[in-house]
């Protein structure tokens, strides 16, 4: 385990592992754990700073891994901190945009509107009136990030070398992937590109928003967008608040994330109440696209295929989608998984439409998973995280909801719209010129198939076969079995001639008798020599090789 770790580290690894011990029996040994204890995580991982806050919120989204409890109360961590003095972000900025404070704005307020403990933001008004918000990365931050994640990715790897429960869960792969998206995450130009691709996935639903990045005032630490304001949902405290117009939000919100997932491959990754508000004019706006995560197109189907099946209710199918996504261990056991799917996605049928929460049945479809010995695939972690926040914001603003029809409508849409997609104008002529290919070649590769069978000159070559092995093995069967029959049919005419008439005797005995049991006698010795001298030392030669 030491060969992973460093000495400069190990008093860090200490207070890491003491966080882990504390809650042995949820991480390792799978127990239920109560809210208090998860509370308690949460408050232990914001003490020790923002890369431990990143990580929960990553955890947040293992709903394989860790019990409703815990994935519920790192759903709620939020990053906050004091906000740093005025003069300290009027460095930062002027630093990064290279000019005065007043120079590039009219306005800007010395009062963050909110803080973390990586960056803050405040209010701000550019010349021509434009009202913007300015994120200001905090100095230092992005080293003590590196040096928290150096520790994070270290302990990580020698966990997943000693512990089972680590390698079954794919720690020291979760952490890299993480680390790679907290490095993303800090450098703003990229959470810029996040917004511009978050806006135009969201085109098609007007009651949607997102800020809009001003590129020119925008660098690695410090991010200018348009301003939005409006209440926080995470400032709606009671499920089933009501909001005007909530359930036709959240039906945009439901159909524009499933756009994200399964047409765009590129999401918004943390949908949380904390990251939406709802403005004056009654529009629901995402201000947070620090976090993204990508698909494969692959992994889109696969997804697309498993939310369609699992809306029908049809288990099978849904395994069949977890089995090919998913990474299989040793005690992968297909047919408990499928006897946990049924039991799961039978009541959905029963159910009424507003009584099922999709992320919920995602999640214990996750942790089925792994209980059956099958590791789920990232993107399925992923969506049932996302799709539990949803079904939080759905109970906020719209409790009578139907998330389930609405999912399964839209699934069809999108599985006509990746059809229509792959009939490309590339695609289609990549397949003419294949057809055409074929349609070339085939009359003249079909004549000389039929040539040589008419010569008789016809061969198949089989790859991955010892011919000349097998014909031995055949021809060696059919002799034994012709030595068989042979010997039965000496015997059987033994006890033909056994029966007293007329012909030469020996000892009172019928020759013939005695000539074809002799006959029977050496074929079946000489069967016999022949099954111990090559047939036994062949098995025992094929068994040691």
């Amino acid at each position: 385990m030491a060969s992973s770790l460093k000495l400069r580290h190990i008093a860090r690894y200490g207070q890491v592992l003491h966080l882990l011990v504390g809650h042995r029996d949820v991480l390792d040994e799978g127990e239920e754990g109560s809210t208090e204890d998860a509370e308690r995580l949460v408050g232990e991982l914001q003490h020790k700073g923002p890369a431990y806050v990143k990580l929960g919120q990553l955890l947040s989204s293992r709903v394989d891994l860790l019990p409703p409890a815990y994935v519920q109360a790192l759903g709620q961590l939020r990053d906050q901190a004091e906000p740093v003095e005025f003069e300290v972000v009027r460095e930062v900025v002027e630093e990064e945009l290279g000019a005065r404070l007043e120079t590039v704005f009219t306005s800007f307020d010395r009062v963050a509107l909110g803080a973390a403990s990586t960056a803050q933001v405040h209010r701000a008004t550019l010349p021509g009136g434009r009202l913007v918000a300015v994120k200001v990365q905090r100095p230092g931050v992005r080293r003590r990030m590196i040096d928290d994640l150096d520790v994070i990715a270290e302990l990580a790897s020698s966990l997943d070398d000693h512990v089972d429960t680590a390698r079954r869960a794919g720690l020291a792969q979760m952490v890299g992937e993480f680390r790679r998206s907290v490095m993303a995450e800090l450098d703003y130009r990229q959470e810029a590109g996040n917004l511009r691709n978050l806006a135009k996935a969201l085109e098609p639903y007007p009651r949607l928003v997102c800020p809009a990045p001003v590129d020119e005032l925008t660098t690695s630490r410090v991010l200018t967008m348009t301003l939005v304001e409006g209440q926080g949902l995470g400032s709606i405290s009671e499920p089933g608040h009501q909001v005007a117009g909530g359930e036709e939000l959240v039906e945009q919100l439901f159909k524009a994330y499933l756009d994200q997932v399964l047409m765009h491959g590129v999401f918004h990754a943390d949908p949380h109440a904390g990251n939406m508000l709802v403005t004056k004019d009654a529009h629901l706006a995402l201000i947070d696209a620090g976090m993204v995560a990508h698909l494969s197109s692959g992994a889109q189907d696969c997804l697309l295929r498993l939310l369609v099946a699992l809306t029908e209710g049809n288990g099978t199918e849904v395994v069949e989608v977890l089995a090919s996504t998913g990474e299989q261990l040793e005690d992968f056991d297909k047919q408990a998984l499928l006897r946990q799917v049924s039991a799961l996605i039978a009541p959905v049928g029963d159910a009424g439409m507003g009584d099922l929460q999709v992320g919920r049945q995602l999640a214990d479809l996750a942790r089925a998973s792994v209980e059956s010995g099958l590791r789920p695939a990232p993107e399925l972690t992923m969506l049932g995280k996302a799709l539990l926040n949803l079904d939080d914001i759905a109970r906020r603003l719209a409790p009578d909801y139907k998330p389930r029809q609405a999912i399964a409508d839209h699934a069809m849409y999108l599985m006509r719209h990746r059809v229509m997609r792959a009939s490309t104008p590339s695609n289609l002529v990549s397949a003419a010129l294949e057809a055409k290919d074929l349609v070339e070649h085939l009359p003249r590769r079909v004549n000389r198939v039929l040539d040589s069978l008419a010569e008789g000159d016809f061969r198949m070559h089989i790859e991955g076969l010892n011919e000349a092995g097998l014909m031995r093995s055949v021809q060696k069967l059919a002799n034994r079995c012709a030595a068989g029959l042979a010997v039965a049919a000496f015997v059987l005419a033994a006890a033909i001639f056994s029966v007293p008439a007329a012909g030469p005797k020996w000892m009172g005995v019928s020759a013939f008798t005695v000539v074809f049991l002799g006959l029977a006698f050496v074929l079946a010795a000489g069967l016999v020599m022949a099954t111990f001298r090559h047939d036994l030392p062949q098995r025992k030669k094929a068994r040691g090789a």
